[in-house]
């Protein structure tokens, strides 16, 4: 039995569709990526063990109903950025952005690059309707999902306590503004948008050493010493997500 277990919980409204619930990230798993080849002829990011770590550590959260985005946008003159869906001024207090909310870009100041590629706007968000519970001693780290994120947004990373936060964690989000100055566009209900990664929060300390080069050659020895799964054989541990 597994005594690791991260806890989501939401409304019943929410939980009766299931095109939103959470997932593990193993089952989101790029199409791209799963119809390459590595062979020894063939080598490709398919053999990279660590790259495949990245693609199914933790957990999908997943946008929980279509919302419209309409980004540097001309309106009565001005650049203007919008969230808005179905259920805007509904009564439901679902937290799935029955209001837009934002945030101003003061808050992240002029240089940072983050601002820059949302061209100077505020920072729209999307609202999660989920709490996330870990055991005591573990947080959440947030980020977009690695190496298979949205390419129009995504959210800004951050780590939640989520052993002790017991609300639900909203995410602001980026707009690519590098590949759409203008955006308007539906991301649509179940698109995924948040890697969930809990980790065990530890104190550490940085060493600097030199290696000596008898353990630097072993290394090198057990690294071409096969053609194809070096790392996957001789180094890797593999990882249960469920």
């Amino acid at each position: 039995m597994l005594k690791n277990v991260i806890e989501f919980s939401a409304k019943k409204s929410i939980l009766q569709n299931k095109n939103i619930h959470p997932i593990p990230c193993k089952l989101n798993i790029p199409d791209w990526f799963k119809k390459l080849e590595h062979t020894f002829t063939n080598r490709t990011i398919k053999g990279c063990i660590p790259v495949l770590d990245s693609l199914t550590a933790g957990y999908i959260l997943k946008i929980p109903i279509d919302v419209y985005i309409e980004h540097n946008v001309i309106k009565n003159q001005e650049r203007t950025t919008k969230i808005t869906s179905g259920l805007e001024r509904s009564p439901f207090n679902l937290n799935v952005n029955e209001a837009d909310d934002s945030h101003p870009t003061h808050q992240l100041g002029d240089e940072c690059p983050l601002t820059k590629k949302n061209k100077n706007l505020p920072f729209l968000k999307i609202m999660n309707p989920w709490t996330i519970k870990t055991p005591f001693g573990y947080s959440c780290l947030f980020l977009p999902p690695l190496n298979n994120s949205d390419d129009r947004f995504s959210i800004i990373p951050a780590i939640v306590d989520t052993d002790s936060y017991a609300n639900e964690i909203n995410f602001p989000f980026v707009i690519n503004g590098d590949k759409y100055p203008v955006l308007k566009s539906i991301i649509k209900e179940g698109t995924p948008f948040v890697q969930v990664i809990p980790f065990k929060r530890d104190n550490w300390q940085m060493n600097l050493t030199c290696t000596k080069d008898t353990e630097l050659q072993l290394e090198k020895f057990k690294l071409f010493s096969k053609f194809i799964n070096k790392y996957k054989n001789k180094w890797w541990y593999k990882k249960s997500w469920k």
